[in-house]
């Protein structure tokens, strides 16, 4: 995994503490997944908790999730990045 800006443990999963086999991007879809990754806004996961696991387990496909997933990107971009208004105008939207 490149480095990211929301942990230092880039081989444990951010949700559950087990290793880590992938990475999530805190913004994705509609071409945001990449400014996540040039923007370091994602975390390591193990592969039950991003996309293979029960749907109330997983980040994808689970609304929920996916809503907070965004937010938290947003939240850490203006913490170490920059403002809302930038933000908003480097990903389209706002999510806070």
């Amino acid at each position: 995994m490149k480095k990211g800006i929301v942990t230092e443990y880039k081989d444990i999963c951010f949700f559950c503490g087990a290793p880590a086999e992938c990475e999530h991007h805190l913004l994705f879809g509609s071409g945001t997944r990449q400014l996540a990754d040039k923007d370091g806004l994602k975390v390591p996961s193990c592969n039950k908790c991003h996309n293979m696991g029960q749907i109330n387990e997983r980040i994808h496909e689970n609304p929920m999730a996916e809503k907070l997933s965004k937010m938290l990107g947003q939240a850490i971009y203006e913490s170490k990045i920059g403002t809302r208004e930038e933000f908003r105008r480097r990903y389209g939207k706002s999510y806070l």
